[in-house]
């Protein structure tokens, strides 16, 4: 299958919120940054209540049609808001997150939260404890609105190999929002939640990101903690925001970033200011375009639009200038592949073996 085929998988084509997206047109509170949320909470301009029950109402509206959510944790979320609601009045700020609706791609364990990797082998899988990227969201006062879909086990890009059904893509619904961490993304760019997290082992938070038009980044390996995560690859998983603007990925890596004692791939250095960035003047930049590999056989439509970007950035910043990047040192291809694929069978082996019938087919057929 070419590469326009595989997008255009999906049911057909429903209208209304594929002409309207949400990215950039809601006029509601759903339709702010996290930056903006927070600002607006710390001026009492709204409550964690008005912000969880503004992406509720969305996700009334629009989760039937994208499929992004598999479990809405309403009463929880509520409860939370009304408690972080509570702490604000008494003065107590946990930070930038506190009161900030998001969501969780389903592979990451909530205690009392059923947690199923989208797949009926754990459709009634409910952890006893939170991952540890759970625990620090709610530490810094995030409130959890439920547990995104996603392609079955984290273990392919469409999002369309899910037992309880496809994502759509929330600009075409005909279409697909990339995967793993396609509920993920889809409900962010379609303001159901201000951000969320996904995994990402070989393009699973990147390629959603870029497929519904928002920001997904993949924190250096042992940077932010596994625990707690369902593999799919222990040497090669990552946990990272999925969020609609630069700014709020910067401040919910802050969050979910540093040493887990209980997770011995993670790094034991402090966690800097990743929202300092953002001090320094765009006129000061310097903006390096690597055309080689990246723009090799690149579709004539992406090459465009990237030069289109590249004209604007030229406006805001000090210089936009050609750069050679030295050898990245990738693992190669087939030696990536097959860590993954080794890795995959050893935590499936007893499941696949017994139970083969409980996994999605083309999931099956990859693990085996």
């Amino acid at each position: 299958m070419d590469r326009r085929k595989f997008l255009a998988t999906g049911m057909s084509a429903a209208a209304g919120l594929a002409r309207k997206p949400a990215l950039g047109q809601s006029q509601d509170l759903a339709g702010l940054t996290i930056k903006q949320a927070s600002e607006l909470l710390r001026s009492k301009g709204a409550s964690p209540v008005d912000l969880t029950q503004a992406c509720l109402k969305r996700i009334d509206q629009y989760n039937p049609s994208l499929n992004a959510f598999i479990t809405v944790t309403r009463t929880e979320a509520l409860a939370a808001a009304r408690d972080m609601e509570a702490e604000q009045r008494r003065g107590r700020w946990r930070g930038p997150l506190h009161g900030i609706p998001i969501a969780l791609k389903d592979n990451m364990d909530t205690a009392g939260i059923r947690t199923t990797g989208a797949s009926e082998l754990f459709k009634d899988r409910v952890p006893s404890e939170d991952a540890e990227v759970v625990r620090r969201l709610k530490n810094a006062g995030a409130i959890l609105l439920g547990k995104t879909n996603l392609h079955e086990f984290a273990y392919g890009g469409s999002s369309s190999v899910s037992y309880f059904r496809p994502v759509h893509n929330p600009w075409a619904l005909d279409r697909v929002p990339g995967g793993s961490s396609g509920g993920s993304a889809a409900a962010t760019a379609a303001g159901l939640c201000f951000g969320s997290l996904g995994t990402d082992t070989a393009g699973s938070v990147r390629i959603p990101a870029c497929y519904c038009g928002i920001v997904g980044f993949k924190p250096t390996y042992g940077r932010v903690s596994n625990r707690g995560v369902i593999p799919l690859s222990w040497s090669l998983d990552h946990v990272g925001p999925i969020c609609r603007t630069v700014e709020d990925a910067a401040l919910m890596l802050s969050v979910i970033a540093g040493y887990d004692e209980l997770d011995p791939t993670t790094v034991d250095t402090p966690v800097p200011d990743y929202s300092r960035a953002f001090r320094t003047p765009t006129s000061k930049l310097r903006i390096g375009v690597a055309r080689t590999p990246f723009f090799d056989g690149l579709d004539p439509e992406i090459a465009k639009a990237v030069d289109a970007a590249l004209d604007v950035l030229r406006k805001l910043t000090a210089t936009v200038g050609e750069v050679a990047l030295p050898p990245a040192g990738f693992l190669p291809g087939d030696a990536y592949s097959n860590l993954r694929a080794v890795e995959a069978y050893a935590y499936h082996a007893q499941w696949i073996t017994e139970t083969p019938e409980k996994y999605q087919p083309a999931t099956r057929d990859r693990i085996i």
